[in-house]
């Protein structure tokens, strides 16, 4: 379940920009209206889970009915003709896919009497069907041989089987009161009393606002890497999820060693870094920057945004522990990058020329980004002991 799940994701995100601006030379502004489908499926999912999943119909038959729908869709966007008929088909995949992140999760806590160790070997097989998704793109050429749209029939057909095998899942019925529908409790809005804490507000606006230049990277990584003649671009990208593999194992060393401020700090400063070295990397003697840029992804997203989800978790508290996870993600994968996709499409137009794009002055605007946002989080943020689970 985890390896199709996470493989029909990487299967054709990483590499639609390229896709668009191959099949239907896209501007920067169409490529962040396709990326931007993320973040209005992040606003809708909660009302799918809370309103639906939660209440009435078993996890389990909802991944599948789900996924079904989604096989179609994909198969319809990679067999679109121009932009205009790819966007509806994408958008309403997003809308319905988004809310399977949260199902198979949930499949998977309800089987497992100990999730804190069980659960990790279960989730990296996920990070594996990413992997796998994106070495087949590279090692079959799709991206220079211009047939990116068989990335779509691929994962059609990943979503088909997904979704058939959903229905043989265990059992997961709904366990919430399907007389409850307070908004406040289906959006996590009930954990905004978390933000009168002080340290939580600051972490809180911190990440949203690094949500921005993050962005930048799903948005026109792949995109970059193709243009500048980066061979199995695809391929290489997939350095990124290994690398999240490995750091995530570091983390909760480094967390009690370090603690929750200097973690963040790191995580931060890496996304600074990464995008210097895009900026100033080549395919040449600069190749090494481009590859340790992308390897950086395990430090960018392990140290900021999974130790972010550890220390939400921590503020919470018993009360608030499903609803503050909800409430972060809405308002980094949905408010955060809903911004940040706007903003890339936005730069990368302006930086457009006749041979592609200027990429040193359009890595080296979110790598400012990303450094006032260190500054703002150093100066403000006061650190403060977390205890883990295993502690």
């Amino acid at each position: 379940m985890m390896f199709l799940e996470f493989f029909i994701w990487g299967g054709w995100f990483v590499t639609m920009g390229t896709f668009l601006s191959q099949s239907f030379n896209a501007s920067g502004s169409q490529l962040a209206q396709a990326y931007e489908t993320q973040s209005i499926g992040a606003i809708i999912a909660p009302f799918i889970i809370g309103l639906i999943a939660d209440r009435y119909f078993s996890a389990q038959k909802i991944l599948g009915f789900l996924h079904l729908s989604g096989a179609l869709l994909l198969y319809l966007a990679g067999s679109s003709a121009n932009f205009v008929s790819f966007y509806p088909f994408i958008l309403l995949y997003m809308i319905l896919y988004m809310p399977t992140l949260a199902l198979v999760n949930s499949v998977a806590f309800r089987q497992m009497k100990d999730p804190s160790k069980e659960f990790p070997p279960i989730r990296v097989f996920g990070t594996v069907g990413w992997i796998i998704a994106g070495l087949i793109i590279g090692y079959l050429g799709w991206e220079s041989k211009e047939l990116l749209e068989n990335t779509f029939y691929v994962t059609a057909l990943a979503s088909l089987i997904l979704g058939l095998f959903s229905f043989s899942l265990p059992n997961t019925p709904p366990k919430a009161d399907k007389g409850d529908y307070s908004i406040s409790k289906i959006l996590g809005l009930d954990a905004l009393s978390l933000l009168k804490d002080k340290k939580y507000l600051i972490f809180f606006i911190s990440s949203i606002l690094i949500c921005i230049p993050l962005a930048f990277y799903y948005q026109h990584a792949n995109q970059f890497l193709n243009e500048i003649g980066m061979p199995k671009a695809a391929a290489v990208m997939t350095l990124g999820q290994i690398s999240e593999a490995l750091f995530i194992l570091l983390l909760p060393i480094f967390l009690k060693r370090y603690g929750i401020k200097t973690t963040l700090i790191v995580g931060m400063a890496a996304w600074v870094l990464r995008y210097l070295l895009f900026a100033y990397g080549d395919v040449g003697q600069g190749t090494w920057m481009l590859i340790l840029g992308v390897i950086l992804h395990g430090i960018c997203y392990d140290f900021f945004f999974v130790s972010g989800q550890i220390y939400t978790d921590f503020k919470a508290g018993e009360q608030f522990k499903s609803s503050a996870q909800g409430l972060i993600t809405l308002a980094t994968y949905g408010l955060g990058m809903l911004i940040g996709f706007r903003v890339a499409g936005t730069i990368t137009d302006l930086y457009a020329n006749d041979s592609g794009h200027d990429w040193t002055q359009i890595w080296m605007l979110p790598s400012g980004f990303a450094l006032f946002v260190l500054i703002f989080f150093i100066i403000t943020f006061k650190d403060e002991k977390i205890k883990l689970e295993n502690e």
